[in-house]
């Protein structure tokens, strides 16, 4: 029997899981997923918390004693989240240490109503960095114009970063811009360039989500002929630009410094089309380097599924952008769509921090009034 995920692993695509759970890391199951499933890293946001607090009994210790201590929600929050991430780095460090950090990574979002806010993004990180305390750690930190010097900033104090919410290549230029420029930043504070790492998280299925709902508006056999194939072609585009980018003297200089490669996420990952193939955005982008992060239904998918045929990535880029050139023609205003999902990121993340904050809240008042 063929073991698809190793030979995704083996085309140079590291597997995370775009989950995380008190549950998932008690019953051992992280790190069967671990052994099993070659999953190398994790990623959390706050809908994932959300949702992990709503369910069992996992937190209610933590809960108990944080009621009876008398922290208010917002203390609470970090305690609960950090926690979790902190386990979980120390359940991936095994994979850092053997892949000398590579891999192994955990990643934890800064407060998502920050978002706008560069000097709290900051702050946030630090404290963040400073409550998990594990070399493993990713910090969040959305790609919004408010957060690249933050990134930046953040990267100079030699903090490892996730770069998150990105849908647009002129924005995802602009990351890794603001990747060079903390790498350039940190080794004048004297940091060690090749303790520090990233990845720059491009979001997929969520660009087809909203394209095809546009294309479905225009009506015409040529714009419904477009549908499904948006997400594919930005995120090659992205893989095109990254490339471009590690070609340039500026990279080759911090790369002979010891720095390493920010590389190229796949997030949103989960096909949101019941019509279109459970695998497709990891099938179809299959490139050295990359990251691509599966919600725990994808990963299975592929497990059972995947079909993995070699790059699908680099012999595709002129096909790419002729999708992109006709989407044009068709009437889609790509600008428009990366500004609402970008708008529709931080919101959608904020509504799910206010959810996880209404849920730690109606937990303390219960565990208190129950003690």
């Amino acid at each position: 029997m063929s073991d698809i995920l190793k030979e995704l692993s083996g085309e140079g695509v590291s597997i995370w899981l775009d989950d995380i759970s008190r549950e998932r890391l008690r019953t051992g199951n992280l790190a069967e997923l671990v052994k099993d499933k070659h999953v190398v890293g994790v990623t959390s946001n706050p809908t994932i918390f959300a949702k992990a607090l709503s369910k069992g009994d996992a937190y209610d210790e933590q809960v108990r004693d944080l009621a009876v201590r008398g922290v208010d929600v917002e203390e609470a929050s970090r305690a609960i989240t950090t926690y979790d991430i902190r386990w979980g780095c120390d359940v991936l460090r095994p994979v850092y240490d053997r892949t000398e950090g590579l891999d192994g990574r955990v990643s934890i979002e800064v407060d998502p109503r920050v978002a706008r806010d560069t000097r709290r993004t900051i702050a946030e990180a630090r404290a963040l960095w400073w409550m998990v305390d594990r070399p493993n750690l990713f910090i969040k930190i959305p790609a919004t114009e408010e957060g690249l010097p933050a990134i930046t900033a953040v990267l100079a104090e030699g903090i490892s970063v996730n770069v998150t919410l990105i849908f647009s290549l002129e924005r995802y230029g602009k990351v890794i811009d603001a990747y060079f420029a903390g790498l350039e930043k940190a080794r004048e504070n004297g940091h060690d360039l090749s303790k520090i790492a990233s990845v720059a998280s491009f979001f997929v299925s969520r660009v087809d989500t909203e394209i095809d709902k546009r294309l479905d508006k225009i009506g015409s056999d040529e714009a419904k002929a477009l549908r499904s194939k948006a997400g594919l072609a930005n995120a090659r585009l992205a893989y095109a630009l990254y490339e471009e980018k590690s070609g340039t003297d500026r990279w080759k200089a911090l790369k002979d410094a010891g720095a390493r490669p920010q590389r190229p996420l796949w997030a949103s990952t989960g096909v949101k089309d019941p019509d279109l193939n459970d695998t497709l955005y990891v099938d179809e982008l299959v490139a050295p380097g990359t990251v691509n992060t599966m919600p725990e239904a994808t990963l299975v998918a592929e497990a059972d599924h995947g079909q993995v045929r070699g790059d699908t990535v680099r012999g595709a880029y002129d096909d790419a952008r002729a999708h992109m050139a006709a989407l044009k023609d068709a009437g889609v205003d790509y600008d428009d769509v990366v500004r609402v999902l970008e708008e529709e990121g931080v919101e959608k993340f904020e509504a799910s921090w206010k959810e996880l904050l209404d849920t730690i809240t109606g937990e303390l008042e219960s565990k208190k009034a129950g003690a």
